[in-house]
C-alpha cells in the first residue's frame, strides 16, 4: 500500500489479497514445508511472519524482521551490529532493560539523556535513541543526530515503541534502523508479546534475519497473526488514545507535578516532537506525592488499572520506580486507552480527588 493513501487505509490494506483469499493473512502452523518454495523449515521462515514484515516494512519504509518480543528484537540487533570493544551510545533515561543488557556486553557504553547534550560520535559504532523516551517522554532531533552519527561513521537506531510506525518514521528522518516492542500499541490488545527491527539496508536486514534463524528467537505464527489483526485498527486506536491523553492533560495541568505529554504545546518536547512526529499518542506521565498516593488513586479509579505496559485498549497506570527506573517513587506513566473521553476524565478526576 503506497504512501499516497492515509494511515487508516494503509493499515487496513497492509496485507493484500487475491480473489478467493481470506481477508488478511492467516496463521500458517507448520514446522516443515515441501521443498522448492520460499519456505523450507519453521525456524527460517513462515508465511505469516512475512505478511507482517511486509506490512510493517511498508509503513516504515524499510526491510522488517519480526521477533517474539521487543527485547528479542533489540538484543539480536545489538549482538549483530556490535563487536567486542565497540562503542555504543544509549539513552540514560530510556528503557532500563536495554541498559541492563548492554552493561553485560563486552562493549564501551556511553549513556546520554535523550534531551542531550550529546557528545562527539567519533569512534562510536552505534547510536541508539529512544524518542519519545520511556518513561520520561523527552524527545531528541532524529535528523540532526543522524547527520552527526553518519558524519562520524556511526549507525543510528531509534526505538520507536512509544511513537509507533504511524506516529513517527525514523528512516525517513535519516535513521538506519528502527526497533520496537509491538507488544504495546501496534498489537494493542494486551494479548501478545512481540517486536521487530526495520532497516534501511537490505544487507543488514539479511544479517539480522540470519541471526534470528541461528539463535532461534522466532515468533509463533499465531502471535504474528494477532499483531497483524491489531495493526489494522492502529489508526483508530491512536486517534482515541491521543484524544483521551489531551483531555487528561488538560484536567491535570497545574494540579499535579511533573506532567508531561509531547502533544501539549506547553511541553518542553513539543517543538521538536511537532517537527518530526506525524501524530501523538496516549502516553503521558505525572508525579503524585508518594507510593501511597499512587495506590490510593488506583484504588479509587473504576477505569484505570495498574499494569506495566502501555498502548492497549484499557487505560492503565504504571508506577515506574517499582521496576527499576531511576524516577521519583510517585511517578506514574499513564496510558490512555479507548474509553469514552468524558467517562475517563470523570473517573480520573474523582480518583485523584479533583472534584
Amino acid at each position: 500500500m503506497t504512501a499516497e493513501f492515509g494511515d487508516g487505509t494503509r493499515v487496513v490494506h497492509a496485507v493484500s489479497g487475491e480473489p478467493g483469499d481470506p481477508f488478511g493473512a492467516q496463521p500458517v502452523f507448520a514446522s516443515a514445508f515441501h521443498l522448492g518454495g520460499p519456505d523450507y523449515y519453521g525456524r527460517a521462515g513462515n508465511p505469516t511472519w512475512r505478511s507482517l514484515e511486509d506490512a510493517l516494512g511498508s509503513l516504515e519504509g524499510g526491510e522488517c524482521v519480526v521477533f517474539p518480543s521487543g527485547m528479542a528484537a533489540i538484543s539480536t540487533l545489538l549482538r549483530t551490529v556490535l563487536s567486542s570493544g565497540d562503542t555504543l551510545v544509549v539513552p540514560s533515561d530510556g528503557y532500563f532493560l536495554t541498559r541492563k543488557f548492554v552493561s553485560e556486553m563486552d562493549v564501551e557504553v556511553v549513556e546520554v539523556p535523550t534531551a542531550g547534550p550529546y557528545p562527539s560520535f567519533d569512534g562510536v559504532k552505534l547510536v541508539l535513541l529512544e524518542t519519545p523516551s520511556n518513561p520520561g517522554l523527552d524527545v531528541c532531533d532524529i535528523a540532526a543526530l543522524a547527520d552527526a552519527a553518519h558524519a562520524a561513521g556511526a549507525l543510528l537506531a531509534v526505538d520507536n515503541t512509544t511513537a509507533t510506525p504511524l506516529g513517527q518514521r525514523p528512516l525517513e528522518l535519516g535513521a538506519d534502523i528502527v526497533v520496537a516492542s509491538d507488544t504495546k500499541a501496534v498489537a494493542g490488545h494486551s494479548d501478545v508479546l512481540f517486536g521487530h527491527v526495520t532497516m534501511a539496508s537490505p544487507e543488514l536486514a539479511t544479517r539480522v534475519r540470519d541471526a534470528r534463524t541461528l539463535n532461534g528467537a522466532i515468533p509463533g505464527p499465531f502471535e504474528s497473526w494477532l499483531v497483524l489483526r491489531g495493526l489494522g485498527t492502529l489508526d483508530l486506536r491512536l486517534a482515541r488514545q491521543a484524544e483521551n491523553a489531551a483531555a487528561i492533560y488538560s484536567l491535570l495541568k497545574g494540579r499535579v507535578a511533573g506532567l508531561r505529554w509531547p502533544g501539549a504545546a506547553e511541553d518542553p518536547s513539543y517543538l521538536v516532537a511537532a517537527q518530526q512526529m506525524r501524530r501523538f499518542n496516549g502516553v503521558l506521565t505525572f508525579e503524585l506525592d508518594d507510593v501511597a498516593a499512587v495506590d490510593a488513586f488506583l484504588a479509587r479509579s473504576k477505569l484505570v488499572s495498574a499494569a506495566t505496559s502501555f498502548g492497549g485498549l484499557h487505560s492503565t497506570a504504571d508506577r515506574r520506580a517499582q521496576f527499576g527506573d531511576p524516577v521519583p517513587a510517585g511517578l506514574v506513566r499513564f496510558s490512555a486507552g479507548c474509553e469514552d473521553t468524558q467517562d475517563l476524565v470523570a473517573d480520573v478526576s474523582q480518583a485523584l480527588g479533583l472534584v
